[in-house]
């Protein structure tokens, strides 16, 4: 296989939702619970509802208030049965990427929960006279996802009430040391969207898509203990690292061959890489 089309096939190992519950709310189906954890919820009569069609929140909770207190007992129940864990971060709860927010629910239950979780990413550039360079992040060796791997200069999931654009400032300052007025000079580009199963259940992860002009003599620098170190790279290393090795954390290979693409570094006769990065449209 295209070693490009494999990161992107990695990132969307789940074919069908074949076997999973879908689980709604009201009318929306907002997420896919795996029968294991569905029965977990078997234990919440008032806040769960079975029937043929599913799992749903009870017809009884209405308004995000409640519907968000339901989440929240819901996310309890599920971590301690196992599946995933309280992470205390609240994401917004869509049944579409852009649809209303119907209540909120702690980040670390979204994947079991089958819920879209959204986040940005920020390619930040250099343009010199021998071409493109591209700053990248190391991850620390500690995180629990990806450790040691490369990742973009700036990235980060959307906590609820928060518009990409300000959770982009946010990022850029606590990730990497970046003032606010140029982290607002972030470009939107596009964005990438997978579905991959994992042990924590299903992740149905849309990534917003930025570029950033970094000037000269601006170098990002760590500022919490997410993130190792950042260094500068040609744009053309960049790209071997992804064709060629597994260092770079699985859904920023994605990201970078969005990049790529744009770039005009990476050939796309027939569109299947472009066609591939976005499984949510």
């Amino acid at each position: 296989m295209d070693p490009f089309a494999h990161h992107i096939a990695a990132c969307n190992n789940l074919p069908s939702p074949a076997g999973y519950l879908p689980f709604r709310i009201g009318e929306d189906q907002v997420g896919w619970l795996e029968p294991d954890a569905a029965k977990a919820l078997t234990f919440l009569p008032n806040r769960v509802h079975f029937g043929p069609e599913g799992v749903s929140l009870a017809a009884g909770i209405r308004g995000s208030a409640a519907r968000t207190g339901a989440l929240a007992e819901i996310a309890r129940t599920l971590a301690r049965a196992g599946f995933g864990r309280i992470r205390g971060e609240e994401f917004d709860v869509r049944a579409t990427p852009e649809g209303p927010v119907l209540g909120t629910v702690d980040r670390g239950v979204l994947p079991a929960l089958g819920i879209i979780s959204q986040g940005v990413h920020v390619n930040g550039l250099v343009r010199r006279a021998d071409g493109l360079h591209l700053w990248v992040g190391w991850r620390a060796k500690d995180k629990a996802v990806a450790p040691g791997q490369m990742d973009n200069i700036v990235a980060g999931g959307i906590p609820a009430g928060l518009t990409p654009e300000r959770c982009l400032v946010k990022e850029a300052e606590e990730e990497a040391s970046l003032p606010a007025e140029l982290a607002a000079k972030a470009r939107p580009v596009g964005r990438v969207s997978y579905i991959m199963r994992t042990e924590e259940g299903m992740r149905r992860d849309l990534l917003h898509l930025y570029d950033l002009e970094i000037p000269e003599g601006i170098e990002p620098r760590p500022n919490d203990d997410e993130v190792e170190r950042f260094e500068l790279w040609p744009i053309g290393r960049v790209l071997e690292a992804v064709r060629d090795t597994e260092s770079v954390k699985f859904n920023v290979n994605l990201v970078l061959i969005d990049l790529f693409l744009r770039e005009g570094l990476l050939p796309d006769p027939d569109g299947a890489l472009r066609a591939g990065l976005d499984q949510l449209a």
